[in-house]
C-alpha cells in the first residue's frame, strides 16, 4: 500500500487510459482525490467517470476534454454537464447500479473512497456512504482512499483493512454538505397531506429534496417510527434524536435506522459518528425487493416532476432538460405495495408556475409505470389508484388537480376518447 501526501499523488500511476473511475456520491465524495483527478486528467489520457448526486462543483463541463461522464441522475451540477452535452444518462433503476458497476460496460476499474481513520482493530468504516460503492469496491482493480479525520465512523455491512487499499492519502477537511431546504407554502400543504397518511409504527422510505424533508418534519407527534431508506438526512436525524424513530416495530433491523448514505450537514455527521442506531447498508440490501416486501408497514414517500391521469410518473425530464432520475422510486413503490400494510406514495405540488403537474400526457419518459401506481398526493388531497380501473383513476386524479386546470384536463380526456 502506498501512503502518500495529497501533493505526492500522481493518479496516472494507477489509472489507465480508457478505464472507469467511480467514487462516493454527495457528501461521500473524496474531494481531495476528485480534485486531483480533474487536475491530472491530461496526464492520464481519456477515461470515464461514473457520477452520482453531486454536492460540490468539482466536475465541470470543460473537464469533458479528456473525461467521459456517465450518471443515473441529472441533479445539481450534473445539469450543467448535461446541458453542455458532456453527460450521458443511464436510465436505470437504482437497484440495477451494483450490477452495472461490477459486471456491465461501466465496470469500475478504479474506486476513490473517503474513509474515517481506522478503529483500534485496523478496520475502516465506509464513513458517509455504503450504497453502490460497496459493489464497486468488490471488483475494482485499484482502490484509492482519502482517510479524512473529519469523516464519521459509521456502522454497516462491511469494513475495509489496509490490505484492501492500494493507496492512502491522509487529509483533514470538512466533508461536503447538503443544507436543509426551506419549504414554500404549497410544499408545506402537500407535506401535510402525506404526513396524515403515516401511522405510529410505520417504517419510512423517503427520497431527496424539500418535500420529503418537510414530511419528516411534520411527524414529531408519531411514535415508534422506523427508517429503511436510500438515504438518511438531517430531518431523519431529528426524529431519531427526539425518540420518534425507534425502529421498535420494524420487521427487519429492529431498533436501527437503515440507509445507503448520509446526506446532510455536519450536525448529521457528528450524530452518526459511532452511533449504532444508524446503519449504512449497500444498495443490494436497501433496494432489494424481497427485503422491502418483508418490511411490514413500509411507507414509501417519493416525489415526481409530473403524473398523468392514469398514474404514470415522469421523474426525469422537466422542460426538455434532464433534471431527475429513474432512481429508486420504482424499487420502493413496488416494495411498499408488497409490504403488509405498506403505502406506495408519490407526492408533488399540483402546479409548477402556470403549468399543471397533473397532465393528460407526460411530457417526458415514463419513469414509473401506471401498473405500479399507488397513492398520488397533491395539496388538494390523496388519489388512491391501487386496484382501480382507468375511469376511476381519472376521476380521482382530477379531484387532486389544481381547480384552474381541471376543465382543460377533462377536455383532453374527451379528445383522447378516454379511458386509454
Amino acid at each position: 500500500m502506498d501512503d502518500l501526501t495529497p501533493g505526492a499523488l500522481d493518479l496516472s500511476r494507477y489509472l489507465r487510459e480508457g478505464e472507469t473511475v467511480v467514487w462516493g456520491q454527495a457528501c461521500a465524495e473524496p474531494q481531495t482525490l476528485t480534485e486531483r483527478l480533474m487536475q491530472q486528467r491530461a496526464d492520464i489520457g481519456h477515461f470515464r467517470c461514473f457520477l452520482g448526486i453531486p454536492a460540490t462543483d468539482t466536475v465541470r463541463p470543460d473537464h469533458a476534454d479528456r473525461v467521459s461522464f456517465f450518471s443515473y441522475c441529472g441533479s445539481g451540477g450534473n445539469r450543467a454537464l448535461h446541458r453542455a452535452g458532456a453527460l450521458d444518462i443511464l436510465p436505470v433503476p437504482y437497484s440495477g447500479l451494483p450490477g452495472l458497476l461490477t459486471g456491465g460496460d461501466l465496470r469500475a476499474d478504479v474506486v476513490l473512497v473517503q474513509l474515517p481513520p481506522p478503529d483500534d482493530h485496523g478496520r475502516y468504516s465506509l464513513g458517509l456512504a455504503d450504497d453502490y460503492l460497496n459493489a464497486a469496491l468488490r471488483t475494482a482493480r485499484v482502490v484509492i482512499a482519502e482517510v479524512n479525520d473529519q469523516v464519521p465512523y459509521t456502522y454497516g455491512s462491511r469494513t475495509l483493512r489496509e490490505a484492501d487499499l492500494d493507496v492512502v492519502v491522509r487529509t483533514s477537511r470538512p466533508p461536503a454538505e447538503l443544507k436543509r431546504t426551506v419549504p414554500d407554502s404549497t410544499t408545506a400543504r402537500v407535506a401535510a397531506q402525506v404526513a396524515g397518511l403515516v401511522d405510529d409504527g410505520a417504517t419510512l422510505q423517503f427520497g431527496i429534496g424539500g418535500l420529503p424533508e418537510t414530511v419528516l418534519g411534520l411527524l414529531a407527534d408519531r411514535r415508534d417510527l422506523g427508517i429503511h431508506s436510500g438515504l438518511i438526512n438531517d430531518a431523519a436525524m431529528d426524529l431519531i434524536e427526539t425518540g420518534v424513530v425507534t425502529g421498535a416495530h420494524k420487521t427487519l433491523d429492529r431498533g436501527r435506522a437503515v440507509g445507503g448514505l448520509l446526506m446532510g450537514t455536519q450536525q448529521l455527521f457528528r450524530f452518526a459518528h459511532r452511533n449504532p442506531a444508524i446503519q449504512l447498508r449497500d444498495t443490494a440490501y436497501t433496494h432489494d425487493p424481497q427485503t422491502l416486501a418483508a418490511q411490514d408497514r413500509l411507507v414509501a414517500i417519493n416525489s415526481a416532476i409530473e403524473v398523468d391521469l392514469s398514474g404514470q410518473v415522469n421523474s426525469e425530464l422537466a422542460g426538455g432538460r434532464y433534471v431527475g432520475a429513474v432512481g429508486g422510486a420504482a424499487d420502493f413503490l413496488r416494495g411498499a405495495a408488497r409490504s403488509r400494510g405498506g403505502l406506495p406514495i408519490v407526492a408533488l405540488p399540483s402546479t409548477a408556475g402556470p403549468a399543471s403537474r397533473i397532465v393528460a400526457r407526460l411530457s417526458g419518459p415514463v419513469s414509473t409505470s401506471r401498473s405500479d401506481a399507488g397513492l398520488v398526493v397533491t395539496e388538494y388531497g390523496v388519489a388512491d389508484l391501487r386496484g382501480q380501473p382507468l375511469r376511476v383513476r381519472h376521476e380521482r386524479m382530477l379531484a387532486i388537480t389544481h381547480p384552474d386546470h381541471r376543465a382543460a384536463l377533462e377536455a383532453a380526456l374527451e379528445e383522447q376518447g378516454a379511458p386509454v
